[in-house]
């Protein structure tokens, strides 16, 4: 008798999140999972503002246990930590734990005197991909462990600088509120301009006179950006309304490369509606949504306010600002008028594009308990990690061909939606469920789902029915989305149909029909 050959046979995916077989007890004092330590790194980074306090884990014992692994990692796997650090600056647009990150594998690298894997200065210069960043990261390492630069570290932000400092990077970046101005970075690193580039030699020499003499710099007379600048600040304070509400203002604005930040200071007055009018054909599509209760208030017109509606909602806007979907939910929670509520819906949508059409029955489970609601994703956002659990769950089940939709705590109930209805709507049903029982939630709602996805910070307290996986028949797919990053897993993963992935993007998406497929899940930045 065939005992594996049988028609039930097929291959099963393999995801890279692996749990060790280790026993650990989650914050509440549940049976939680160990995972490796590259599975660990992984999803705290992805999860990782810096120095941001979480329900369980204060700012710093949260970072410091990041600094450990990076250092661990970097020392045993170089490449896949650089490759790691690579991803997280790019497209896991998480610049504060790349910045860090590439520091710590730095210094771990040279106190051990490792030489292989992706050469330091590399790794540096991988995770500087905005002007102010070279700045972030010698204001990290000098804060750290002194001023004294090693050669790979000066070598990276030089190669950064480079590629980064150009006239309108100066203008929007280099402000007297950085310990490390553009002039401080260039006498700290020594950057030479770069060949190609024959105008960087007197933007540099310009940077370090704003810094050291900032009465007498004159901007290089070739580079009109600067000048213009110059020339507008120049202009008497009781004649800058007028140029604003001119018929070229907004033209001459953008020339000098003024943004909206520093429109305000230099009007030295309120930014009434003429002036946001003049500077937001110039604002890229995330400035714009972060403002949409200031055009509001300054009474921008309706016809403004659809080009801004029609630039926030286009596609290719979206995609290019690589925001988290959750941006939009604070942009519609902050936002008064009912007039952005269609393009943030639309925009939305665009940001979850990677949301797979899963076929089917589908369970999902959105963990609505306290340590959800009590951990702000970050501390300039007052939308906490239950949110983002509510915007990807219901995201999937809006998609899915059949879904149930189930927020839970200490107990849990079905949040009704409509196929085609809003994500913003459906939000507006979701709860606070108190203390987690994740177990429980799963046992009570799973009626024969072809998979079940759960959308959690994994710190379920004790059960008697064992970890939440164990309600599922071993044949259907459990997959735990960990939006925390806490050390311990409330379920095994790796294979086996039990899979974790994390992030705070629709990304993530990805894996589940890779391993439904058959498929290896590999890390995101492979294949």
């Amino acid at each position: 008798m065939a005992r594996f050959n049988t028609k039930a046979a097929k291959a099963r995916g393999t995801s890279r999140v692996a749990s060790t077989g280790r026993v650990l007890r989650t914050h509440e004092g549940g049976r939680g999972v160990e995972r490796d330590p590259r599975s660990e790194l992984f999803l705290l980074s992805i999860a990782n503002f810096v120095a941001q306090k979480t329900f369980y884990e204060d700012g710093e014992a949260r970072d410091d246990r990041f600094a450990a692994l990076v250092r661990q990692l970097a020392v045993t796997d170089p490449s896949w930590t650089a490759a790691l650090l690579g991803w997280l600056r790019g497209e896991g647009n998480l610049r504060t734990a790349s910045i860090v990150g590439a520091a710590e594998y730095v210094k771990a690298r040279l106190d051990a005197g490792v030489t292989d894997g992706p050469a330091n200065r590399q790794v540096v210069a991988s995770v500087l991909r905005r002007p102010d960043e070279p700045g972030e990261l010698l204001a990290y390492w000098t804060s750290r462990y002194g001023r004294a630069l090693p050669k790979p570290v000066k070598r990276g932000v030089a190669d950064a600088v480079r590629r980064l400092y150009g006239a309108k990077a100066l203008l929007k970046y280099d402000t007297g509120s950085k310990g490390y101005r553009f002039g401080d970075v260039l006498n700290l690193v020594h950057a030479a301009p770069d060949p190609d580039k024959p105008w960087q030699g007197e933007l540099f020499r310009y940077a370090l006179d704003r810094r050291h003499n900032p009465d007498t710099a004159v901007p290089p007379a070739a580079d009109r950006v600067l000048t213009a600048h110059r020339e507008l600040m120049a202009v008497p304070v009781a004649e800058r309304r007028a140029i604003v509400t001119s018929e070229g203002g907004a033209g001459r604005l953008a020339a000098a490369g003024m943004t909206w930040e520093a429109l305000a200071g230099w009007l030295q007055g309120p930014m009434d509606a003429a002036a946001w009018e003049a500077v937001i054909p110039s604002m890229g599509a995330m400035a714009l949504v972060r403002n949409l209760r200031n055009f509001d208030e300054a009474g921008v017109s309706d016809e403004v306010a659809s080009r801004v509606a029609e630039k926030i909602s286009d596609p290719a806007e979206v995609a290019r600002s690589r925001q988290f979907p959750f941006r939009y939910l604070a942009a519609y929670q902050h936002a008064p008028s009912l007039r952005w509520a269609y393009p943030l819906e639309r925009a939305l949508g665009h940001s979850l594009a990677n949301v797979p059409v899963l076929g089917g029955r589908t369970l999902v489970l959105v963990d609505r308990s306290g340590s959800m609601f009590f951990s702000r994703l970050s501390d300039r956002s007052a939308l906490t990690w239950a949110d983002a659990a509510a915007v990807f769950g219901t995201a999937i089940a809006l998609r899915a061909a059949d879904a149930d939709l189930v927020e839970f705590g200490s107990g849990s109930d079905v949040v009704s939606f409509r196929r085609g209805e809003s994500v913003l709507k459906v939000l507006e049903r979701f709860g606070d469920l108190g203390g987690t029982n994740t177990s429980e939630a799963v046992r009570r709602h799973y009626k024969k789902h072809d998979r079940v996805l759960i959308v959690t910070d994994e710190q379920a307290g004790y059960s008697g029915h064992g970890d939440p996986a164990s309600q599922v028949p071993a044949d259907v797919p459990v997959y735990t989305w960990n939006l925390a990053g806490y050390r311990a897993g409330h379920a095994p993963s790796g294979g086996r149909n039990r899979h974790t992935f994390g992030g705070l993007s629709d990304a993530a998406f990805r894996m589940v029909p890779l391993l439904e497929g058959a498929r290896d899940a590999e890390w995101p930045w492979v294949g």
